[in-house]
């Protein structure tokens, strides 16, 4: 009987399902439990708009409040933008036949309330909100961006975007004295808390 070693099989070039396969959308493995690539898809839409709407309904509060002045002028113009990048993400929804989150009449409410709160402790204090809400929005499409794949180059840029425009409302916030707000750090802190967790309740509802 020969000893001699076998041929060596050429490399499985068939595409790999299930854990460790490359996930498209991301261009990375796919773990167990992960969701799949059209469902990481259909979190990042969902949550991205409810975001969006949330930043809407956050700045109309306070523009309900503060009706003159320098601030209540960034207040109009950062909500104008906030409504252009809703749109967008209104039109993905459709495009993509993601349903929009569950939890979207709360986001209505709350971020009305957020913002008209903030805003009746001056406006320092209300744009100590706009600097803590999008510090978070700014970690959080920066996130997503990294885990976009070349197959999904134009979300990426659509959500680097609008990236750059948050990190605009941030610094306008600061310039506007959001960090001699009164309380500052516990107040930034207890809306950055809350972002996050609307965050992560509006990717599974």
């Amino acid at each position: 009987m020969s000893d001699k070693p076998s041929a060596s099989r050429p490399p499985d070039s068939r595409p790999r399902t299930g854990a460790g396969a490359p996930d498209s959308a991301t261009g990375t493995a796919c773990l167990p439990g992960d969701p799949d690539p059209q469902a990481r898809i259909a979190r990042i839409l969902r949550v991205d708009q409810a975001g969006e709407y949330g930043a809407r309904r956050i700045y109309e509060g306070q523009a309900a409040v503060l009706r003159r002045g320098p601030a209540a002028r960034a207040i109009r113009h950062m909500h104008a933008q906030e409504l252009r990048h809703l749109e967008r993400f209104d039109e993905l929804l459709v495009e993509r036949r993601v349903r929009p989150t569950l939890l979207q009449p709360l986001w209505h409410v709350a971020g009305f309330a957020l913002g008209a709160a903030t805003a009746l402790m001056g406006e320092r204090a209300a744009m100590a909100c706009t600097v803590a809400v999008e510090e978070v929005i700014d970690e959080h499409y920066a996130r997503q961006a990294q885990q976009l794949g070349d197959d999904e180059a134009p979300l990426r840029e659509t959500i680097e975007t609008f990236r750059q425009d948050e990190l605009a409302h941030r610094d306008a916030g600061l310039a506007h004295g959001a960090e001699e707000a009164p309380a500052y750090p516990v107040l930034k802190a207890a809306i950055k808390a809350g972002s996050r967790l609307a965050i992560w309740l509006s990717e599974r509802l």
